[in-house]
């Protein structure tokens, strides 16, 4: 005989349990669904949120980027490149540092490289001061300017009109090269306390200062900058002795042989030597010609009004010699900048020695470029 297991059975209660317990798991799921589809944009922001700041984080010089954090890592990269070379460098340093020719093989300083360089040029090269500096891209700049004036005359009523004839050329400067180098122990190299960009700077400074400074005054030979000593349209004025100073009246002559608009903006450029030989000097009434004290008590050295610049590479007082020059230098010369300084590092041909050896370059060009507002004065008779 087979027994079997009573059928369970169910009240209506029970039916009617269940059968609500399966409408809210229902409802609950579809509400859950509706949540997730209207929270998922929500949540695809937060991924996009932390992607966006973890690419901000990584050091890049995009456009974005703030222009302190770009400075901050290019200077770090040339720090690192100064010490170690290249080979040290992380891509993203590699990246930082602006390349230069591959020829030249060198890298540029950064932008506070830079700005010390420049500092210590003009404390040796005063020219820089008045003079006008602007960037070049080019191995040779042209300036037009105009050679001949307007030709109108007076007519009557019937008469024929003159042809208005205004003739143009131009000045050309040639960028010019300047190098040297300096020997840095590998020592100091590795002492992390030392500011190997600081002795850089000095040593650069100090030699393309003092070279610049005599090319923009005088010239040095066909490979530099012309100066505007030796620039033949710029016109003198004879101090009226053979061998001396001696009077004032030499300075009144040169100050008013330069066109008003010019005199504006006029400045004296002499060396201390000859700028200690015109304190001397006094004019009819027994009162000095320098003046060093400005209009609020300040300490300048002024003549006739005018501010004077000194500059170690102007000549001293002599016959036949040119140590003065008054005039509107920003109008006068020009200056042409097309690389403020590169480096090129090598560790090899002073490694028997210690020693690293830094190329530095700088490419310049300089000249004269309205003769008209320059002016100087000539010891001699006539």
């Amino acid at each position: 005989m087979t027994f079997h297991a009573p059928l369970e059975t169910k009240s209506a209660t029970d039916l009617t349990e269940e059968a609500g317990a399966a409408e809210i798991k229902s409802a609950l799921d579809a509400l859950t669904k509706d949540v997730n589809a209207k929270t998922a944009p929500v949540a695809d922001l937060e991924k996009r949120l932390a992607a966006a700041e973890a690419k901000l984080a990584r050091p890049s010089l995009s456009r974005s980027e703030s222009k302190d954090e770009a400075k901050e890592l290019e200077a770090k990269a040339f720090n690192t490149f100064i010490r170690k070379g290249k080979e040290a460098l992380e891509s993203d340093e590699v990246k930082s540092l602006r390349v230069s020719d591959d020829t030249a093989g060198g890298y540029l300083a950064p932008d506070q490289f830079s700005t010390e360089l420049d500092r210590n040029v003009v404390l040796f090269s005063p020219v820089r001061q008045v003079a006008r500096v602007l960037p070049t891209g080019s191995p040779e700049v042209r300036w037009p300017k105009r050679t001949g004036g307007m030709t109108a005359a007076w007519v009557g009523e019937t008469q024929p009109r003159p042809e208005t004839s205004v003739t143009f050329g131009q000045s050309r400067y040639s960028v010019c090269e300047l190098a040297a180098y300096v020997d840095v122990s590998n020592a100091m190299l590795e002492d992390s306390t030392f500011d190997v960009g600081a002795l850089l700077a000095y040593e650069f400074g100090e030699e393309f200062g003092f070279e610049e400074g005599k090319a923009f005054v005088s010239g040095q030979s066909t490979l530099s900058p012309a100066g505007f000593l030796n620039d033949t349209t710029v016109a003198y004025t004879p101090s009226g002795a053979a061998s001396t100073l001696s009077s004032a009246d030499a300075l009144i002559d040169l100050f008013h042989g330069i066109k008003a608009p010019y005199r504006a903006n006029g400045v004296w450029m002499m060396n201390a030597t000859t700028l200690g030989t015109i304190r001397k000097l006094k004019d009819g009434q027994g009162r000095y010609m320098v003046n060093i004290q400005g209009l609020d008590n300040t300490p300048v050295t002024t003549i006739l009004g005018r501010p004077v610049v000194e500059a170690p590479d102007m000549p001293d007082v002599a016959a036949n010699a040119t140590p003065i020059v008054f005039g509107d230098f920003s109008q006068g010369y020009r200056i042409f900048d097309r690389i403020s300084l590169s480096i090129l590092r090598d560790p090899y041909t002073q490694a028997t020695n210690g020693m690293t050896r830094f190329h530095g370059r700088r490419r310049v060009a300089g000249g004269v470029g309205k003769s008209e507002s320059l002016r100087k004065l000539k010891i001699s008779v006539s």
